[in-house]
């Protein structure tokens, strides 16, 4: 008997599910991890910039102040002309702490910088040690992070290892977004080859926690190569392979954790400023990739719900490949099972793509209309 075109195409939905589900296992099993502990001989510098990070960022000084294994630690943190006070909380925070320097920007970034890169930019200049650490004000760190991911940086002899941290959610609109960061790549690139190769499209990175090798750092410019970058954190891997250097993304989920964004309004003016850069910028290849993804992830439960015989068969195979990509690439971020918050949010994995896919409409309209911002700060060239 004939396969109706509408199991073709069910069917094709579910493939495309059972791939991502099938990178997703590769990667829960063979994807690398920070070691437990370390103790890091050599000089670290940890750069922080901050800005309107009130609420933050004194958590984060409490963890650096905490750090074991790495005995010449220097902290810089840049408070980036915030308006909040979090320059008086980051100097209480601190207490007197020798290790730590507070600077203070009072202008924004010059024409043709985001603020980030900007205030990156500026804690690299006061850089004198051989590994550099750049963190977010929201990451929380365990004890033995830093020197966790400097030894890993030097036992793999790369330029760049990006600790990824576990992103936590605490509301419904962050628990359906947040943990698509971790599974765009987990059910797509298998880990262990992207990080063999030195092929930009293969770069993985994270930006809330990012060590250097200074020396490849500075030989490829510092943060001025990524200056007007939405996406820092990919490009300046990228920058960093095409002149033949390694970079490689660990999970750090057992050392370091953040909460990127807090709420849905902050969430969306987050995801709004930079998705329109993906896939190179082009609003074309967005839409075919959304395509793809409206395939794989709403034609098969739809076909569940809706369908009959075969359709139904392989709309349910599809949907329960979904979830279980989704399952496993949080255990790969968090290294810890998935607990019934996770199953939730993966179990609304069709509607997560929905919100994904409005987010990236939403970035394409606000860059065409020059409306892009972020912490009161234009983004528009």
């Amino acid at each position: 008997m004939a396969v109706k075109p509408s199991e073709l195409v069910v069917r094709a939905g579910a493939a495309g599910a059972a791939a991502g589900c099938a990178v997703a296992l590769y990667n829960r099993v063979t994807m690398p991890r920070l070691p437990g502990a370390a103790t890091v001989v050599e000089p670290v510098t940890v750069c922080v910039p901050a800005r309107d990070e009130v609420e933050r960022l004194p958590a984060l000084i409490a963890d650096l102040r905490a750090q074991t294994g790495v005995p010449d630690l220097r902290v810089l943190i840049l408070d980036d002309a915030s308006s909040d006070g979090t320059g008086d909380a980051a100097r209480a925070a601190i207490a007197g702490d020798d290790r730590f320097l507070l600077l203070r920007a009072t202008t924004g970034p010059a024409p043709g910088w985001t603020g980030k890169a900007a205030a990156c930019e500026r804690l690299a200049e006061l850089v004198d040690t051989a590994v550099v650490v750049f963190l977010d004000a929201d990451v929380r760190l365990a004890p033995a992070a830093i020197a966790a991911a400097v030894a890993e940086l030097r036992g793999r002899d790369v330029a760049l290892v990006s600790p990824w941290p576990a992103q936590q959610a605490g509301t419904a609109a962050e628990a359906l977004v947040q943990p698509l960061l971790c599974w765009s790549w987990a059910a797509a690139l298998p880990i262990t080859l992207g990080n063999r190769s030195r092929r930009p499209s293969t770069a993985v990175a994270c930006g809330q926690f990012l060590v250097f090798d200074t020396a490849a750092y500075r030989a490829i410019g510092c943060h001025r190569a990524v200056a007007a970058s939405p996406t820092e954190d990919l490009d300046i891997a990228r920058a960093l392979r095409r002149t033949g250097r390694s970079t490689a993304v660990v999970a750090a989920g057992r050392h370091a954790s953040t909460r990127m964004y807090r709420g849905a309004r902050e969430l969306d003016t987050g995801y709004t400023r930079w998705l329109w850069s993906a896939y190179g910028g082009s609003p074309f290849a967005a839409a075919a990739v959304g395509a793809v993804a409206a395939l794989s992830y709403w034609v098969p439960p739809v076909a569940a719900l809706a369908g009959r015989g075969g359709v139904r068969r392989a709309g349910c195979a599809g949907y329960l490949a979904a979830v279980a990509g989704r399952l496993l690439a949080r255990s790969t971020e968090t290294g810890r099972p998935p607990g019934l918050a996770d199953t939730a949010a993966a179990l609304a994995h069709p509607l997560s793509i929905a919100a994904y896919a409005t987010l990236t409409v939403r970035s394409h309209r606000a860059r065409r209309r020059g409306t892009l911002t972020w912490k009161q700060r234009s983004l528009n060239a």
